[in-house]
């Protein structure tokens, strides 16, 4: 049994690819990453999943009942996901979809291959500006251009496998075994998460502002999300980094995308002047 258990674990140390997703653009995201799953495989599975949670959505009266609101978020994915390319060249041709559930959730998502969702509370109770929303929006389009579910998918299914063999090993019982999950869960799978949320954050950022929209609405977008006074968990039990961490970043990476948002402000404002 603890031969094929190690057999195992090899063979699934093999099937990791060590791969970068992403070209790092201006904020310069370049982490190696480690996949255990095909990216078309996944990417199915996900878009699966997205179409029956709006099929979902539709039967319950919820999906792109505001027509303004609906062609709002429209309007700034199309301006956002040209840009994808600066990160990945094939993402402009994913067949991108982007709806809005009626909820008074503060939440957004976009999932693998570019099914983008918003809840209407997120904008409702924010009252967020179109900046702001290209933040949140930006942020959520690097998760899917770094296949960062992809990749948690793949440690938390080699750290499971890992845990096992190692207690065969060394004969450790159930508590012993619970206490490296635990262990496993802040020493690794945690950090990674936080490390994930950093990368969202940054490139972000960066898409925004090519995009014309002002990347230092993220940072505006965060101290709202600070004031509306939700407990938040120790920095190092929780899978987001705390907010002053956040800010902190992004104050630093909106100014290093500065001169992209400014050039491409200029560039819309000649295109709108020529239109007249």
């Amino acid at each position: 049994m603890r031969k094929i258990l190690f057999v195992s674990l090899a063979a699934l140390l093999a099937a990791c690819a060590q791969v970068s997703t992403t070209a790092p653009g201006t904020v310069g995201v370049n982490r190696p990453q480690y996949m255990a799953f095909s990216s078309d495989s996944f990417n199915r599975s996900m878009a699966s999943s997205y179409s029956q949670m709006m099929q979902d959505a539709s039967k319950k009266n919820t999906l792109n009942q505001d027509p303004a609101l609906t062609r709002r978020v429209n309007a700034i994915a199309g301006r956002l996901t040209p840009h994808t390319q600066i990160f990945r060249p094939d993402a402009p041709k994913w067949k991108w979809e982007v709806n809005v559930i009626t909820s008074d959730q503060l939440n957004a998502f976009c999932a693998a291959g570019g099914k983008i969702a918003f809840y209407s509370g997120i904008i409702e109770k924010l009252k967020l500006t179109d900046d702001e929303i290209a933040a949140i929006m930006g942020h959520e389009i690097a998760h899917a251009l770094r296949e960062h579910g992809r990749e948690r998918a793949s440690q938390q299914m080699g750290t499971q496998l890992g845990l096992v063999v190692a207690s065969i090993a060394i004969g450790a019982n159930q508590s012993q075994m619970g206490l490296a999950g635990d262990m496993s869960k802040y020493l690794y799978l945690l950090p990674n998460s936080r490390e994930h949320e950093t990368e969202a954050d940054r490139m972000g950022v960066e898409l925004a502002a090519r995009a014309g929209y002002d990347p230092r609405a993220a940072i505006s977008v965060w101290r709202k999300m600070q004031g509306m006074g939700e407990s938040q968990p120790p920095q190092f039990a929780s899978t987001h980094p705390s907010h002053q961490t956040r800010i902190a970043d992004l104050e630093r990476y909106s100014a290093m995308v500065m001169s992209l948002y400014e050039a491409a402000s200029k560039k819309q404002r000649q295109s709108t002047a020529q239109a007249q």
